[in-house]
């Protein structure tokens, strides 16, 4: 490996860290919103509005500045969206009244939709020209380990340090002053970059010849996004209810096993193939939500388990096998529109089934609104797995690309 080859592969991985450092903040507090509920005193609706706020900020970044970092540069919108990071972990630390929580969970989305796209393409350009699996590879890893390693980094130091509403937050902190002195030292990759006066808002886009394919796609993303919008938002309070675990450490792991496990899926999509990616992913999210259901139902832990890696994993199969075919169908001067459309699809999964969960566990309880999203979900996943199944023609025009 040449001296080049080995500089581009440290700065790649050093912006991957910088990536998973963002991402963990946006999933940091999943195992505290039980002591937020006790030190405030409100309902368990109120968590998952908290929660889905995020998801409000992520769709509104990819809506009103989603290209700003291929206008701007990569190293700009970065370090901004670590400064939305690091005012996100100062709310939390400043947290007196429920306010605080929103705002937090807001600047976390706006930092999540600036890295989402930018972190991305920063990765991918830093590599060597010839490992752009490998860097691909490596933001994926980033992107999903980051978020999975907040909650299982939270839940540590909640359970077994000192001060667990105000210590996660202090390390991410100055984790996020450790990543904007890296990216400082790290190179720009964007050649022409234009004043910030010219980025503009980009509509959702849906060309003639992609919509077939992206009505299954998005279904399927929006059912993986929403599964893990209740993971990381009511299932630790299952846990401690149901299931009296209140080990906040098991919590968090929980979580984070469903978003590692996406992390396998996605990378699985390379031996599995893009044509039977989406399919199988259908299929994953379909028993993950069955074995919840049984979780639910029957109060195992065993079963939550089990659906966090099976409902994980076919998340990452389908949402890249999703993003991959969305993406061959997709003119090259439209394909960045389309992309974004699948992603605002996919963060509406997080938000409006997750307080639907909410509006519900009052009247009927945590399970029975459990039961209620996981039958709501697992019919649109049928949906899109009998369309699919209907549709081989599609899918050799797939593999054949």
């Amino acid at each position: 490996m040449s001296g080049g080859d080995r500089r581009g592969w440290r700065q790649c991985l050093l912006s991957g860290a910088v990536f998973a450092v963002c991402m963990a903040g946006t999933t940091l507090p999943t195992p505290l919103y039980g002591l937020y509920q006790a030190k405030f005193g409100f309902s368990e609706l109120t968590v998952t509005v908290v929660y889905a706020v995020y998801a409000f900020g992520v769709i509104g970044v990819l809506l009103l500045a989603g290209n700003a970092s291929d206008i701007v540069g990569r190293r700009p919108v970065l370090l901004c969206g670590l400064g939305f990071s690091a005012a996100s972990a100062v709310c939390f630390l400043c947290a007196t009244a429920l306010g605080w929580l929103y705002a937090g969970r807001l600047l976390s989305g706006l930092s999540a939709g600036l890295f989402t796209g930018a972190a991305t393409a920063y990765v991918m350009e830093l590599a060597p020209s010839s490992g752009t699996s490998r860097a691909t590879f490596v933001a994926t890893a980033a992107n999903m380990g980051g978020l999975g390693c907040g909650p299982l980094l939270a839940g540590v130091l909640a359970q077994y340090a000192a001060r667990p509403l105000y210590l996660p937050f202090a390390v991410h902190l100055a984790l996020v002053a450790a990543s904007a002195a890296v990216l400082l030292r790290l190179p720009e990759t964007v050649r022409e970059r234009r004043p910030l006066s010219t980025v503009r808002p980009r509509r959702p886009a849906l060309p003639p010849q992609v919509r077939a394919v992206f009505g299954p796609a998005a279904i399927a993303s929006f059912v993986g996004f929403a599964l893990f919008g209740v993971f990381t938002s009511v299932s630790p309070a299952f846990l401690s209810q149901s299931l009296d675990v209140d080990d906040r450490a098991v919590s968090g792991l929980v979580v984070a096993l469903a978003f590692f496990s996406s992390t396998a899926g996605q990378l699985a999509v390379g031996r599995v193939g893009v044509a039977r990616a989406l399919p199988l992913g259908c299929a994953c999210l379909l028993a993950g939500l069955a074995l919840l259901a049984g979780a639910l139902r029957w109060d195992l832990l065993s079963l939550v388990v089990l659906s966090a890696l099976v409902g994980g994993g076919g998340q990452g199969l389908a949402f890249r096998g999703g993003l991959s075919v969305v993406a061959g169908a997709s003119p090259d001067d439209r394909r960045a529109a389309v992309i974004s459309t699948l992603f605002v699809v996919a963060y509406a999964g997080i938000s409006l089934p997750v307080i639907g969960v909410g509006v519900l566990t009052g009247p009927i309880g945590l399970e029975g609104a459990g039961l209620v999203f996981i039958a709501c979900m697992a019919v649109l996943v049928a949906v899109a797995a009998v369309y699919l199944l209907r549709q081989p023609e599609r899918r050799e025009g797939v593999r054949a690309r």
